[in-house]
């Protein structure tokens, strides 16, 4: 590199390669043994690499700090005849690159070298990187979440009125607004799902949070990831190092990986968690390592160049593909499959469990070090899940991230990896705090795990009334029911929960808490380079559905071919009235069929439409960002599509021969595609299924047809349902279609048959109740691109503020 070259040279050479020998010294990872047993010859080979990357390291430290921290050393190894010879056939070789340009080569032969057993060699990597920052007394950022006094309820509706039908629908959109005057006629009934639940997750420790089916595990996850539902009543208070949810954005200080695996079928499971890392960034990894080099450089240490090389790598924004993927999908066991699209039901793709653990990646792939995962090993093998937990363990302990685990039946060797357990039943906590002691409390409560029972099954079935009898161990006293609040009273005297309630009852220290721990902005990086990675994600998936397009192509081929010889040119003739009827007749075809021609982006867009969903919900990034290119590249889509039409039925059909009025239906056309589009997307956004798309999206557009001028002329509509008529988009392009061919000089040179003082042209106009003036060809087109503009910003709007719940409510009316 160009500046590292000008770093070497100077004055000062000669001292800087003298101190940097004598620094690489003390970092030698050659034992005394290994050096003794390889020779003189294996020692002076090492000796001249270690000189030539203490050499490099000291170019680099002379770089500004900008580009120093995008420098590092990549070692790699080539094959060497001359040591071959003495029995040493690889020689090391330190080269100075860009991170932010290493090639997917470079990455993973890095991942190959570092990580070639995930669970093992990412120990190792991370006990580096930990001594790393303590070598120079580098703080991390910690979050301990608290939550005290936890009580989530719902409101119910009692009997039928619980079923989503049509008259429960309607009453309740009517007792609704009669509750605004605080009149409720309905019976319900109040749902505890959480119920003063208290506690605590503590940083650099892995807490499992047990519990049977129904016991309210995910909505603590989701209440303390701040994701629960607005319509729950929630009591209590959560905090993070002392700061309220509303003080801060928890949804980018956690990250909660959900139990459903929602992904983009076309994209590759490698492209996936390329995306995710782009949307979440880097958080303070770049300031943690500005920090790390400038007290390095002043205590006089060099890095071990693989670690600086991941550390900074891993570091940089913008990069489209980071080696932060790479290792993620290495630990996570995706690397074989990292180039296999993730499928959907009709694509065959990743299994089930491999989904699973995508849906983990894309979370963990970002900077959040507070995770609240619920169940993450659902399809996965014991084994599996095994691996992956002992992976997060060690991020965990290692780089002491705050993790809130929910896992239904943990092999016992899996349970072992967890320091802490939270066990919760019927709502309520029954037990908090390290795992050794918990079946002391219960053997305290009179009930013991058998020998060959897992720990963890015995933990989940000992609250249950069916299965409690059979734990009974005290067999000189009569088994009685011990109920969930009984057992939830007991652990406040146990040991573990009064330590716990002294521990609640001082408040956390903020001025001990790292200022970087709690996320304050609502997106990670800023709005443009989310919107370009949207775009590069839109555009990568156009790629891939570009049998769709081309097939639209075909389509629009196949019937401007039967539109041209329906209406050939050598019939169609410019004389009377009817003439200028039939030519109506196939201008209004041509705009219903590219209208329709967009119908395609209902189906498209609902399909995508889960997968924003929970990208907007975890603030990956705003609507627009989702909406604008999804619009502006299929622009030049919809310009072939319209080239393609008018190319063939323009002078085929027989319309003005002028090449002003080719290319300004040319532009119609576009505009009617465009507006079309706009419209269906909007439609999508709004219905949010298929079934009630065709139905109530169906009903929008038969309106707008039934109130377009055409086939009900203006003249004959309704007063009161006038309005419509002017709100219809059709109406400014059926307006603007006609004008534009009718004031063509064949049309207006000569006279209506029935009046002399009429031109044939504006006698055809007004025949279809079409405004005879040439004014509304631009009317039209202005009209049709506000429509166009105006469809996707509602469409944006819908995507902001319309929830998923909603669909429902929807559903139920239509």
């Amino acid at each position: 590199m160009e500046g590292v070259e000008k770093a070497r040279g100077g004055p000062e050479r000669r001292r800087s390669f003298s101190r940097s020998i004598s620094r690489s010294m003390s970092r030698a990872s050659w034992s005394m043994e290994d050096m003794f047993a390889s020779g003189n010859h294996s020692r002076r080979n090492s000796h001249v690499d270690e000189e030539e990357e203490a050499l490099k390291w000291a170019a680099i430290e002379k770089l500004p700090t900008y580009d120093r921290l995008r420098t590092s050393i990549m070692q790699s190894f080539v094959e060497n005849d001359q040591d071959h010879a003495h029995g040493y056939n690889r020689g090391a070789v330190h080269r100075e690159v860009d991170v932010r340009k290493l090639d997917l080569n470079d990455r993973q032969r890095f991942i190959d070298r570092i990580f070639k057993v995930a669970e093992e060699d990412n120990e190792k990597f991370l006990r580096k990187f930990r001594d790393r920052i303590d070598k120079v007394g580098v703080r991390l950022p910690t979050v301990e979440v608290r939550f005290e006094h936890l009580t989530v309820e719902a409101d119910c509706y009692i009997g039928s009125r619980a079923l989503p039908t049509l008259p429960n629908a309607a009453l309740n959109i009517a007792e609704s607004a009669l509750g605004l005057l605080g009149i409720s006629l309905a019976k319900r009934t109040k749902l505890t799902i959480l119920k003063d639940a208290s506690g605590m997750v503590k940083p650099s420790r892995m807490t499992l949070l047990l519990g049977p089916p129904s016991s309210g595990k995910t909505t603590l996850l989701l209440a303390l990831a701040g994701k629960l539902d607005p319509s729950l009543k929630v009591r209590g208070e959560i905090t993070y190092n002392g700061y309220r949810l509303k003080e801060f954005v928890p949804q980018k200080t956690s990250a909660y990986i959900s139990q459903n695996d929602v992904h983009v079928g076309e994209m590759t499971v490698k492209e996936t968690l390329d995306f995710s890392a782009r949307c979440l960034g880097v958080g303070t990894r770049y300031d943690l390592l500005a920090e790390l080099a400038r007290r390095e450089k002043d205590a006089g240490i060099f890095p071990e160049a693989e670690l600086d090389l991941f550390m900074k790598a891993t570091a940089m924004e913008g990069v489209k593909s980071s080696l932060n993927t790479d290792y993620t999908l290495r630990i996570l066991g995706l690397d074989v499959c990292k180039d296999t699209i993730v499928g959907d039901d009709m694509q065959r793709g990743i299994s089930g469990g491999q989904k699973k653990r995508v849906t983990t990646g894309e979370m963990i792939v970002g900077p959040t070090k507070t995770l609240f995962m619920d169940e993450i090993s659902t399809g996965l093998d014991s084994s599996t899940t095994f691996q992956i937990v002992k992976c997060l363990q060690q991020i965990v302990h290692l780089t002491e991230a705050t993790v809130l685990m929910s896992l239904l039946q943990p092999a016992p060797e899996t349970f072992d990896l967890f320091d802490d357990i939270i066990l919760l039943s019927e709502g309520q906590i029954v037990y908090q705090g390290p795992r050794e002691h918990i079946l002391d409390f219960f053997d305290s409560c009179g009930f013991r795990c058998p020998e060959r029972k897992g720990t963890a099954d015995f933990l989940q079935e000992v609250t249950s009334k069916k299965d409690q009898e059979q734990y009974w161990s005290e067999r000189n006293k009569p088994y009685r029911y011990i109920s969930v609040s009984e057992f939830a009273s007991r652990f406040k005297r146990f040991h573990v929960g009064m330590r716990l309630e002294n521990e609640l009852s001082v408040p956390y220290d903020k001025a001990r808490g790292h200022k970087a721990a709690l996320v304050f902005s609502r997106y990670s990086i800023p709005k443009m380079e989310l919107l370009k990675a949207c775009w590069d994600k839109e555009w990568l998936l156009i790629k891939r559905n570009s049998f769709v397009y081309i097939f639209k192509t075909v389509q629009m081929i196949i019937v401007a071919f039967i539109a041209a010889t329906v209406f050939l040119k050598p019939k169609m003739h410019t004389k009377t009235e009817e003439d200028g009827a039939i030519f109506i007749g196939a201008l209004l075809f041509s705009m219903i069929h590219n209208m329709f021609n967009g119908f395609s982006e209902l189906s498209m867009t609902i399909v995508r439409l889960p997968v924003f969903y929970k990208q907007r919900d975890l603030l990956f990034h705003p609507a627009w960002t989702f909406t604008l290119p999804t619009a502006l590249l299929k622009i030049p889509i919809s310009i072939f599509e319209s080239l393609v039409w008018i190319i063939m039925t323009y002078y085929t059909i027989g319309f003005a021969p002028e090449a002003s009025r080719f290319f300004k239906q040319l532009l119609l056309i576009f505009l009617t595609q465009q507006m079309a589009a706009g419209l269906f997307r909007l439609i999508a956004g709004v219905c949010r299924t298929m079934i009630i798309a065709n139905t109530g999206g169906a009903l929008g557009l038969l309106l707008v047809f039934m109130l377009g001028g055409f086939i009900v002329p203006r003249e004959q509509i309704p007063k009161w349902w006038v309005w419509g008529y002017w709100v219809s988009p059709m109406t400014y392009g059926f307006n603007a279609i006609t004008v534009n061919e009718m004031f063509a000089p064949r049309w207006m040179n000569k006279p209506a048959t029935t009046d002399n003082s009429t031109r044939l042209g504006v006698a055809v106009l007004e025949s279809f109740n079409v405004f005879p003036e040439k004014n509304w060809y631009w009317i039209g087109t202005a009209a049709l691109l506000g429509f166009a503009v105006l469809f996707n910003v509602l469409f944006t709007f819908a995507l902001m503020y319309l929830n998923r719940e909603y669909q429902l409510f929807v559903q139920c009316v239509t």
